[in-house]
């Protein structure tokens, strides 16, 4: 088999060679989280936005090929996550990065390495408000929407299911305390009252202290603003063991299927995330499925910034850094020729040809003038140990 394969690569360089054709490589990061409290998620999201960059690959700039190379954002540890960026653009050469996840790592990673080096960063799953205006040089972009915005939609979710007094607990970081801050203002203005906000540690082995405050305020429903596989889970799980609460209200970061195995079950829990039922989001799923890759929370959008990638460098001419950036807007907004997932080859043949596209993708990417998408949101309850959609906002 292995003198075979040898004959393939011979031939294969042979018929390269007598054609001309030399094919180049584009590097692009892929910095997400593969370890620290979201790494049940981040396998999902890195396969859909290489799914997208495949699709590319071979056909985009007359034939160059693109090469994902990964990066460990931790999520939580933003010495880690810049040295990790600053390892895929200082010595792998990547031309543009496919993240970071969290929001406190992400905007580390654009201060200290997207921003200084003009590499532009496109984050799949980064939701704090305070991302939209940072100094970021105008590298960064994002194709999930913001937390003002998520607050306001969990709090309009939350009072039309009659809830009218919520306890709060968040992750202590930029995304549990923007998002934190976002609800409960929203909730407040709209006649909900919020007991207590309380921020909570990641790594501990024990959260009852933080679970009986919680529970001694007076509130009988639990907003948790958390991470899946951290301190969000760890509070949820010692409020089942404590009989405190029984079912709790979640955002974007605590939704995944590793929480569907916590000891007690969380049937009836309910909460947000960024998503849609468009025809986008539909035929996402089944090119997923057609390549054999599993969907979850964030994979739409990371496959839709894997893509606009790609699209940014065609309509660049060239995998300039500079090229990219300038070009991330003009492939994803209108006006122009409207491309779906799937169609990443058609869009580059009309770039090619002079013309104008229109990236909606999986996740309706339309981005304003900080770089944020308007969004759309999925209302998800857990029914029959499984999180289902009751309503898109």
């Amino acid at each position: 088999m292995k003198k075979t394969f040898q004959k393939t690569l011979l031939a294969a360089a042979a018929a390269t060679m007598l054609s001309g054709a030399v094919q180049a490589e584009v590097k692009v990061g892929v910095i997400l989280g593969f370890t620290g409290p979201i790494e049940s998620l981040t396998p999902t999201m890195a396969d859909a936005a290489e799914l997208a960059l495949s699709e590319a690959s071979g056909k985009l700039l007359g034939g160059e090929t693109i090469t994902a190379v990964r990066g460990d954002s931790t999520c939580i540890d933003a010495a880690a996550a810049t040295a990790a960026a600053e390892r895929l653009v200082n010595s792998d050469g990547v031309v543009a990065i496919m993240g970071a996840d969290c929001s406190g790592v992400t905007g580390a990673i654009a201060k200290n390495v997207g921003a200084p080096n003009g590499v532009a960063m496109i984050s799949p799953s980064a939701t704090s408000p305070g991302l939209s205006s940072f100094d970021d040089n105008g590298v960064f972009f994002r194709t999930a929407p913001s937390d003002a915005r998520q607050g306001v939609v969990l709090a309009e979710v939350v009072k039309s299911r009659g809830i009218d007094t919520v306890a709060v607990t968040y992750t202590n970081n930029d995304y549990g305390k923007g998002l934190a801050d976002a609800f409960s203002g929203a909730f407040k203005a709209i006649g909900g009252n919020v007991t207590i906000e309380a921020a909570h540690e990641d790594g501990k082995a024990d959260y009852s202290a933080e679970v009986g405050a919680l529970s001694a305020s007076g509130a009988s429903e639990l907003v948790v603003l958390g991470y899946v596989d951290q301190g969000g889970r760890g509070i949820i799980q010692a409020s089942l063991d404590s009989g405190a609460f029984d079912r709790f209200i979640l955002a974007d970061g605590m939704i995944g299927d590793s929480l569907l195995t916590v000891d007690g079950g969380i049937e009836g829990t309910f909460g947000t995330l960024p998503g849609s039922e468009s025809a986008g989001a539909k035929m996402f799923a089944d090119v997923a499925a057609a390549a054999g890759i599993a969907t979850g929370p964030y994979a739409a959008e990371a496959y839709d910034a894997g893509a606009i990638i790609a699209l940014a460098m065609q309509a660049a001419g060239s995998a300039d850094r500079a090229g990219i950036v300038a070009n991330i807007a003009n492939v994803a907004n209108a006006p122009g020729e409207v491309i779906l997932p799937g169609e990443i080859a058609k869009g580059i043949e009309i770039l090619a040809n002079g013309g104008q596209i229109n990236y909606e993708g999986a996740s309706n990417v339309e981005f304003d003038a900080n770089g944020d998408p308007a969004g759309s949101y999925k209302e998800l309850e857990v029914k029959g140990g499984k999180f289902e959609t009751a309503k898109v906002h």
